[in-house]
């Protein structure tokens, strides 16, 4: 079952993603070298706290802390701990989440840890970025889920290949729905598949997070011993963006960026929703 948000409960999801992007622009800041991931997490903490909301990713399935760190090679789901320093010249993927009376917000992004990226780390970012985007465009009234895995999957596979040869979209993890709760209903793949069909109708109401996952090499994952951290099987680095957005009637509206997406949205030739709280 697809959940059918109404204006109501899509403005209480603006709150909760208004949130997230305060746990972004906190956590980009606080992302420089000789940081822990540990105090990166302490960080959101406080964000969460200091706006009155709640945490959806901590105690989720058993999940120990506010925020996903995911550093160079891993893809999803790193844990944030004391061991993990930043240094100057990683990438790191922040995934977070907030819930403001019931009410989900979920959004990712990738940073770059000091300065002297490869040329190559800052295209994969990019990419991944853009790629999201163009999902997010097609996020149109009457257009199909599949629509939007195909505008991802486009985007990626029309870029100048890298150095390392190709560019991986990550198959193992991808969008979902989201509303009262953190994950729904429907599963967004980042690629067309023919066995998954065209996948729901997309009508005012639906609420979805659309993250690529995209590396410098291979698709494949493994997941390490501690039952969360994803890593790419050939130690490719790895890049993972996200919003949530809600289709209204008069639009995409982003969610979880501070200008509602109307700025990017604005490159496609598409007018974000207004901001159902002024």
């Amino acid at each position: 079952m697809v959940q059918i948000k109404t204006p109501e409960q899509i403005a209480k999801m603006r709150e909760a993603g208004l949130v997230v992007a305060a746990i972004h622009a906190a956590t980009r800041e606080a992302a420089v070298p000789g940081a822990t991931t540990k105090d990166l997490d302490q960080v959101a903490r406080k964000v969460i706290a200091d706006h009155g909301a709640k945490s959806n990713f901590l105690g989720y399935g058993g999940f120990p802390a506010t925020i996903c760190t995911s550093v160079n090679e891993v893809v999803v789901h790193g844990i944030p701990d004391e061991k993990t320093v930043l240094k100057d010249g990683d990438i790191i993927s922040i995934d977070a989440g907030a819930i403001v009376d019931g009410w989900h917000g979920d959004a990712a992004y990738t940073a770059f840890v000091g300065t002297g990226h490869a040329p190559e780390l800052v295209e994969l970012s990019r990419v991944t970025e853009e790629s999201m985007w163009a999902g997010i465009a097609a996020m149109k009234v009457n257009n199909r889920l599949v629509d939007i895995s195909r505008a991802i999957e486009t985007f990626i596979r029309r870029q100048p290949r890298p150095a390392t040869g190709k560019y991986g979209i990550i198959e193992d993890f991808g969008g979902h729905g989201i509303g009262s709760e953190m994950h729904m209903d429907p599963h967004l793949l980042n690629y067309v598949s023919r066995k998954r069909g065209k996948g729901i109708k997309l009508v005012p109401g639906v609420c979805l997070a659309i993250e690529p996952m995209v590396s410098l090499g291979t698709a494949r994952t493994e997941t390490l011993g501690d039952d969360w951290t994803v890593i790419t099987t050939d130690g490719t680095w790895s890049s993972h963006w996200e919003h949530s957005i809600a289709l209204t009637e008069q639009g995409p509206l982003v969610l979880t960026a501070p200008d509602c997406g109307k700025a990017k949205l604005a490159e496609y030739g598409i007018t974000a929703a207004p901001d159902p709280l002024g």
